[in-house]
């Protein structure tokens, strides 16, 4: 009896310390770290570019392995997540958006950032009104959505199983990774810390030119730029490892891509710009706007020598320097005045930024008629390359150029 009991007793030690793969620590850590990358993909493929944004089709063996496995691994339920991130693309930086660190501040959306996507499942009004077309099959409604806190019970007993005690603390970073990247850093300094490649209308930013940590995620002044596109990167060197996923995907006919950023593409310089330079503005508006922004820049450095010695407030030249290739609603208000001192002492910069302004009035200004946004445009070649600035005529020749 006693002997028995002994066994029995030395066996469970045993399993409590090795599990029963028994593994090393570092076998441990590799599995943990896959696992969650498998959870990134998931939610940056089937979460994000599938369900909420239509990007792509997934193959129905593809797209179910992601629901189960988001059920196992997070216990998200599609249609919440889906809905709550479409009304933050709707609402983005408003009192109504669901999580901006613009709304709540950054410490609330890092810290607190599952809380919030929480709160806001539960808003019956969110649901009804983005929460269409995500699966509503019978294994939704009866177990992924029914149930969806018993997946991650069953992915802390499966943990325990294989590696002992130290699966708990496998099963707590898998727990932790959604809400730590996804709900904090993404939601939070996503929109607050980074470089950005497009004045979209938020505040949107690109963490890291290499999307690979958080699936491609990384680069989110990208998305909300071109919020429908499937491929997330836009740059020569940026790195977007959600879209290597979805090209592989494709190649084995287990996804098809709907959309993409679209390419500006440049032909025979034009005399006079026409109505395809008119459409291609419109439909490249943000990448012709990052060029004519990375003019400026340009500009400002041949001015800023002289800006110097025509300025004593040297806080108004590094405010230029920081804000005057940008939108002006994208500046703080606080440096308003140095901007204003610094525009009046280089009539170069005042120019440009007059004139950048001008151009945004061509697809903001919807009440004009395709006649007459025309007619702007070539009125506004023909300042550009009569100003005697270098940058703006250069810039103009080259906006003719552009076709759709």
């Amino acid at each position: 009896m006693f002997v028995t009991d002994s066994v029995v007793f030395n066996a469970i030690v045993d399993w409590l310390a090795n599990g029963l793969l028994n593994l090393s620590w570092w076998q441990i850590i590799l599995y943990a770290l896959a696992t969650t990358h498998i959870t990134i993909a998931s939610v940056t493929i089937f979460l994000h570019r599938h369900q909420a944004h239509r990007a792509l089709d997934l193959h129905p063996i593809i797209s179910h392995f992601f629901r189960f496995w988001l059920w196992l691994s997070t216990g998200m339920v599609t249609k919440e997540w889906a809905a709550i991130h479409r009304k933050h693309h709707a609402k983005c930086e408003q009192a109504e958006d669901p999580h901006s660190p613009q709304i709540y501040g950054i410490r609330k959306v890092l810290t607190e950032g599952a809380e919030l996507y929480r709160a806001e499942s539960k808003n019956k009004e969110t649901m009804a009104r983005y929460g269409h077309g995500t699966p509503d099959d019978w294994i939704e409604r009866n177990l992924y959505t029914r149930y969806s806190w018993q997946g991650v019970g069953l992915m802390l007993i499966i943990n325990l199983a294989l590696f002992g005690a130290a699966g708990a603390a496998v099963w707590a970073l898998q727990m932790a990774w959604i809400p730590i990247t996804a709900a904090g850093i993404i939601n939070g300094l996503g929109h607050y810390w980074g470089y950005r490649n497009f004045e979209a209308a938020d505040a949107s930013t690109n963490l890291s030119p290499w999307g690979i940590i958080i699936g491609g995620e990384e680069l989110h002044n990208n998305h909300h730029t071109y919020p429908t596109s499937a491929k997330l990167s836009v740059k020569p060197y940026e790195f977007d490892i959600g879209w290597l996923y979805i090209r592989l995907l494709s190649a084995v006919g287990l996804a098809k891509v709907k959309k993409t950023p679209p390419k500006l593409e440049l032909g025979d310089i034009k005399p006079v710009a026409d109505d395809k330079t008119l459409e291609a503005l419109i439909a490249h508006r943000y990448e012709i706007m990052a060029d004519y922004a990375r003019g400026m820049r340009h500009a400002f450095r041949d001015e800023v020598s002289a800006l110097k010695t025509r300025m004593t407030d040297s806080a108004a030249v590094k405010a230029a320097a920081r804000w005057l290739h940008r939108d002006a609603e994208k500046a703080p208000a606080k440096v308003a005045p140095q901007l204003a001192q610094a525009r009046a002492a280089s009539p170069v910069l005042d120019k440009m930024v007059t004139m950048r302004e001008e151009l945004r009035q061509l697809w903001l200004n919807t009440s004009l008629s395709r006649e007459q946004l025309l007619a702007n445009l070539q009125a506004w070649c023909h300042r550009a390359e009569e100003s005697g600035i270098a940058a703006l005529q250069e810039f103009s020749r080259k906006l003719r150029m552009v076709r759709t």
